[in-house]
């Protein structure tokens, strides 16, 4: 069972910051031929994670 969920509020800059870094790690680890399933998924739930936008709400 899952614990606890973590939401994170992250600008595109900073996304690509962590999507870079994974990637570098994910290199490092291919280069040791070691497993990188867990770099895998977290690049693909952070690739696929959705992005909430900002509604602006007008009273008549």
């Amino acid at each position: 069972m899952r614990e606890g969920m973590t939401v994170l509020k992250l600008d595109k800059y900073e996304i690509g910051l962590i999507i870079n870094a994974l990637n570098d790690l994910r290199n490092e680890l291919i280069q040791k031929n070691d497993y990188t399933d867990a770099i895998d998924e977290l690049l693909i739930k952070i690739s696929n994670a959705p992005s909430k936008k900002k509604c602006l709400v007008r009273s008549l």
